[in-house]
């Protein structure tokens, strides 16, 4: 079931084409991958999801219903964390946490104090004494002990420490187990790696990738390192392989998927010593699609 779509969603500012036809799905129980750089347009799809925005043309759904006009419905069961929190700084956390309990409907005391100590935070403290990553604790554990079914996170990791982000992502792998689901953006591309089922990738107010990493993977190439008894020859010969160098007896270079069987059978020729083959990262297809092209 899907609990999120947009399609062919666009939105202008002025002269300004932020989406150009966005074509969007997020299912049931599933977190889900939105990456791109700043100026891309995920802030500006995730604000119209909201109904924050009310979209130039195109169709954005939230549980079937519409993102602009039944925005006050969808929000009683949809979280938000944006990746600049800001506060009341004269209230304690404590009292900020309570006051978006009190604004959504009763949540779940006993998670948030579960949450408090796993997330480190001070819920005693003012909220003008916080650092930018413990605003970003505030703003998580409410979204997390809300029992939304659906949280939409933009950039929510930003000014967390590595420990803090493993203890997201644990709480995200909990979510899932749940049924519950996540749009994610961020820039830590092995985050998206670690946690997501399926990724999107925008560029320029289009969406030009989604699917499961595997089914991403074929873009790119697998890195290779290997080692032979015999001197190794006549790669140059594929079409698919690349970045062919030679260091301290190991041969390293990438090889394109449709190339990989032939390439190992090549290999296997030579006496193979050592051999390893890394996938493709999120990285390296993230690159891939933006190589060449200047960030805004």
């Amino acid at each position: 079931m899907t609990v999120l779509e947009t399609v062919e969603l666009k939105k202008n500012f002025g002269d300004i084409s932020a989406l150009k036809g966005v074509n969007l799905a997020v299912r049931r129980g599933e977190i889900h991958g939105f990456i791109g750089p700043n100026g891309a347009g995920k802030t500006t799809t995730m604000r119209i999801l909201l109904g924050l925005l009310k979209p130039t043309a195109g169709t954005a759904t939230v549980f079937g219903r519409d993102a602009w006009k039944d925005a006050v419905e969808i929000h009683r069961q949809v979280a938000y964390v944006p990746g600049e929190v800001q506060l009341w700084p004269n209230l304690t956390g404590g009292e900020v946490l309570d006051l978006l309990a009190r604004l959504r409907g009763p949540g779940n005391e006993r998670l948030r104090g579960e949450l408090l100590e796993r997330f480190d935070l001070d819920p005693s403290r003012k909220c003008g004494t916080y650092s930018k990553g413990n605003r970003q604790k505030v703003a998580l554990i409410a979204a997390l002990s809300s029992g939304a079914e659906l949280l939409i996170l933009d950039e929510p990791t930003s000014g967390l420490d590595p420990l803090m982000e493993q203890v997201f992502q644990d709480c995200l792998q909990e979510l899932r187990a749940q049924g519950r689901s996540v749009l994610l953006s961020s820039h830590i591309l092995s985050e998206v790696e670690k946690v997501c089922d399926r990724v999107s990738i925008i560029r320029d107010g289009v969406i030009i990738e989604s699917g499961t990493l595997v089914e991403l993977r074929h873009l790119t190439s697998t890195h290779v390192a290997v080692q032979t008894k015999r001197p190794l020859e006549g790669l140059e010969q594929f079409s698919g392989v690349h970045d062919l160098q030679e260091r301290g007896g190991v041969t390293y270079f990438s090889v394109e998927a449709e190339e990989l069987g032939a390439v190992m059978a090549h290999l296997s020729r030579f006496e193979i010593v050592r051999l390893e083959c890394a996938p493709p990262t999120l990285e390296d297809l993230f690159i891939r699609h933006y190589e060449g092209e200047t960030r805004r």
